[in-house]
């Protein structure tokens, strides 16, 4: 295996492998079950940045001939829960019968394309976008909801391509934090914004 891709892989995942809040060597049992399952601020958005760096990931392997669709199949592991349960994704450009992607093949195919069963994907991801970073609604954490196990953030998320062109989406997500400590998202809708007619 490529050693930039190996190494790029195991950035990625460490992203999603994660626990912002390290459990005091001091605290009862009940204190630390409570953490484990609890969502917090930092937790959250760092999944969301982490989100926004795995897709440039996908472009970079991409571009540098690497395998960027093992890389995607790594990346909906760790960042959605399609592997244990529900997810609910829709994707900015789908549309049609397949506008929602309920199955880990139809994101995979939304991101890097090359899927006979969705014609229509080229490969979000593989633009490349060279930066991508986000915004939640509000000032500070404002845009962020945590219901125990549960955040949801609405906001917007920024893509910038290699001639500094910037493509702002409307984002929507949900995380859920599993037994694991992980959190991955069960919902993610994004779309344009909408532009009135003048």
């Amino acid at each position: 295996m490529n050693k930039s891709f190996s190494r790029l892989t195991m950035i990625l995942i460490a992203f999603f492998v994660f626990s912002a809040c390290t459990q005091n060597p001091g605290a009862s049992d009940q204190n630390a079950a409570a953490s484990a399952v609890t969502i917090t601020y930092d937790e959250v958005n760092a999944a969301q940045q982490a989100w926004c760096d795995a897709v440039v990931a996908l472009g970079q392997a991409y571009t540098n001939g690497e395998d960027y669709k093992a890389l995607a199949t790594d990346i909906l592991t760790e960042a959605y829960e399609y592997d244990n349960g529900k997810v609910f994704f829709k994707p900015t450009l789908a549309y049609g019968e397949r506008t929602f992607r309920d199955t880990k093949a139809g994101a995979h195919s939304y991101f890097v394309g090359d899927n006979a069963s969705f014609p229509e994907d080229k490969g979000f991801a593989l633009r490349p976008w060279v930066k991508s970073w986000y915004d939640n609604q509000g000032e500070g954490n404002e845009g962020i909801q945590i219901h125990g196990n549960l955040a949801i953030t609405m906001g917007w998320v920024y893509f910038e391509d290699p001639n500094g062109d910037v493509t702002m989406v409307d984002k929507t997500f949900i995380f859920k934090k599993g037994d694991d400590g992980k959190l991955r998202l069960i919902l993610h809708h994004s779309s344009l914004p909408f532009s009135p007619a003048s």
